[in-house]
């Protein structure tokens, strides 16, 4: 046993490196950390109650809106559902964290392609991209 420990702290003064970090990786590799799953907190929202959420900020009137514009015109209504961070997690958890405008999608253009085959049959300022007879 002796020995063992003397091979480690030499190895260890060699690489400059503490013997505590080599036990501890030993340990970390023979015996890895469980961890338990997060309890649910008391107050999480309900499935339905997520739902209702989820209901409002895809109503017609919010669809084009920010969660904080959503939660401040509720609250402006007297109407409180959840907290606007809480409403960013549901828009999240849906995978709807993004800019919920109307956007126009620009469509994917075909780069076009030059082929010449011979001498002067096609003319261009920027060479590089000229396929010839190699390629």
């Amino acid at each position: 046993m002796h020995a063992a420990r003397g091979h480690v702290e030499a190895l260890c003064a060699s690489l400059s490196v503490p013997r505590a970090s080599d036990y501890r990786a030993r340990r970390d590799v023979a015996h890895p950390p469980v961890r338990a799953p997060r309890p649910t907190p008391p107050r999480a929202l309900t499935p339905d109650e997520r739902q209702q959420v989820l209901d409002v900020l895809h109503a017609p009137r919010f669809v084009d809106l920010a969660p904080a514009q959503v939660y401040a015109t509720l609250l402006d209504e007297g109407r409180y559902l959840c907290a606007e961070r809480t409403m960013y997690r549901v828009l999240a958890l849906q995978q709807e964290v993004r800019a919920r405008r109307a956007q126009r999608r620009h469509p994917v253009y075909a780069a076009p392609e030059l082929l010449a085959t011979g001498p002067n049959q096609l003319w261009s300022w920027n060479i590089t991209k000229l396929k010839g007879p190699t390629t």
